[in-house]
């Protein structure tokens, strides 16, 4: 990463307002300077956005800040990148993404991830297993009695 390196020296003189006049050439060790301040070139362009804070927050980055000698923006960004990064090992020791364990006793449906909606609600079969092979169910023929006889009925009164 490079770095801008800019120094500013105060120098007391008569005119301007306080006394004070800025001047970008280095001084003699007696006269008051600034602090050199580094700012880093960034690869990305930056957007300034705001934030409101606590006042427990706020002051707990200020003190990070004086800690670490960077700026509050400098340290809330390190924050924000360090949740940003995810561990090298994130996809090795997850036990999320380890295998299930084997269970001799469960006794289940080999279609039960396809056919849950009938398995849970006992709605018809979507798919069915034909030669080895999962394909799409018929349509559901409806096969109640009473709700035929009922449209039945409806049919014969609209005559």
């Amino acid at each position: 990463m490079a770095y801008i390196w800019h120094v500013k020296t105060k120098k007391t003189t008569k005119g301007g307002p306080g006394g004070i006049r800025y001047d970008d050439a280095p001084s003699a060790p007696g006269i008051l300077r600034d602090a050199a301040v580094a700012f880093p070139i960034e690869e990305e362009a930056m957007v300034r956005t705001q934030i409101y804070l606590s006042r427990a927050e706020h002051e707990f980055i200020q003190r990070e800040a004086g800690r670490r000698s960077l700026p509050m923006a400098a340290v809330i960004r390190q924050f924000i990148d360090d949740k940003m990064e995810a561990p090298d090992n994130a996809w090795i020791n997850n036990p999320m993404l380890a295998p299930s364990a084997e269970d001799p006793t469960w006794q289940g449906n080999e279609d039960s991830a396809i056919n849950h909606d009938h398995y849970i609600y006992g709605t018809p079969k979507k798919f069915v297993k034909s030669h080895g092979k999962w394909s799409e169910a018929p349509p559901f023929e409806d096969h109640d009695v009473t709700r035929q006889a009922a449209s039945d009925s409806r049919s014969e009164k609209s005559k």
